[in-house]
């Protein structure tokens, strides 16, 4: 008796998992990190609410990056290697991106970017591929962003340009001083404005 049951139980355990596991009834719902491309968007294309009057200052500050790149373009400065405007390009003084894939694939956030959005250039497009890894490669060449180093005088040679004022700060993301890093002249005041210590 003792054995019937034990197969009866057995039996009975094998066939609901079974039936659980070919209904899919104690399954995950199918999970997707990304939404389909193909799909069209809702309302809103880009998904980001702002007035009609950003609106309108918005496109006016692209009517003027564009003259700004016609500009570079007539000088020889600005070679994009994808669609649309690169503004860190423009307003860094324009870029020879294909040169910078050339020679070495190391190119500007905005190129990164962009290429990864697939809006590399017809030129472009037909050297990209994909490593091991999945990452973008350009003729077999992984395609990284420029150095911190370029970076920072990108950003220098902008900041000359627009008149921004774009100075690296004094620490790093930890908050601990970097070495040789001069205090800023708002911290020197506010500590001659404390008392003395005793």
């Amino acid at each position: 008796m003792r054995t019937s049951v034990t197969i009866l139980g057995s039996v009975a355990l094998l066939t609901v998992g079974y039936v659980a596991g070919a209904s899919q009834l104690l399954s995950p719902a199918i999970v997707v990190a990304q939404t389909d491309a193909a799909k069209p968007a809702a309302e809103n294309k880009s998904g980001v609410e702002i007035t009609e009057e950003s609106k309108i200052k918005i496109k006016a500050a692209a009517d003027a990056l564009r003259l700004a790149m016609d500009s570079l373009i007539d000088e020889g400065k600005y070679i994009p290697a994808t669609k649309g405007m690169n503004v860190f390009a423009i307003l860094t003084g324009g870029a020879n991106t294909i040169r910078d894939l050339e020679a070495g694939a190391v190119v500007d956030p905005e190129t990164f970017a962009a290429l990864y959005a697939n809006l590399a250039t017809d030129q472009v497009a037909v050297s990209l591929g994909r490593d091991s890894d999945g990452r973008l490669t350009y003729k077999n060449k992984v395609i990284r962003m420029y150095p911190v180093s370029m970076l920072r005088s990108r950003y220098a040679v902008r900041g000359d340009i627009t008149g921004e004022e774009l100075l690296p700060t004094a620490s790093d993301v930890s908050g601990k001083a970097k070495p040789g890093a001069k205090p800023d002249a708002d911290a020197t005041e506010k500590k001659s404005d404390e008392p003395p210590k005793e």
